[in-house]
């Protein structure tokens, strides 16, 4: 083995990034389901449609492990969350933007959690870009 590929092979015990974010991603991503009112079915599909029995263990614990794909969805709720924390500052109108219509040739009327809805990783993205790029980001 190559000195290098030594230092790049983790420590017995240690943890992988996906284990240390797991709970910590968990327990954000439920509060911020309470903010925007969200049906447990609605935020199943935000987390890429983990099995039932899989997101109410979540639910109840605040603990679990997240594949990759469900760590970079709640990364860009999140990011959509602190925008709209940024863009808004009253909290109830922050929370609630997720839900209204919007105008915006984006979202064709729609409200934005629609487009979020759609199950794939990339509208979330989206959503998030249009806010950053609205906080001038």
């Amino acid at each position: 083995m190559t000195r290098s590929a030594a230092r790049a092979t983790p420590k017995h015990g240690a943890r992988s990034a996906a284990d240390r974010l797991s709970g910590p991603a968990l327990r954000t991503f439920f509060r911020i389901a309470e903010a925007w009112r969200l049906s447990s079915e609605e935020a199943r599909t935000l987390l890429g449609n983990p099995p039932r029995s899989t997101y109410f263990a979540w639910k109840k614990t605040g603990n679990g492990q997240l594949a990759r794909d469900t760590l970079e969805r709640v990364s860009y709720l999140l990011g959509i969350y602190k925008a709209l924390q940024i863009l808004l500052p009253d909290v109830a109108a922050a929370d609630a933007w997720v839900r209204k219509p919007n105008a915006a040739p984006l979202f064709g009327g729609a409200p934005a959690l629609q487009r979020m809805l759609s199950g794939n990783v990339a509208d979330l993205y989206v959503v998030r870009q249009y806010l950053d790029a609205s906080r001038g980001g």
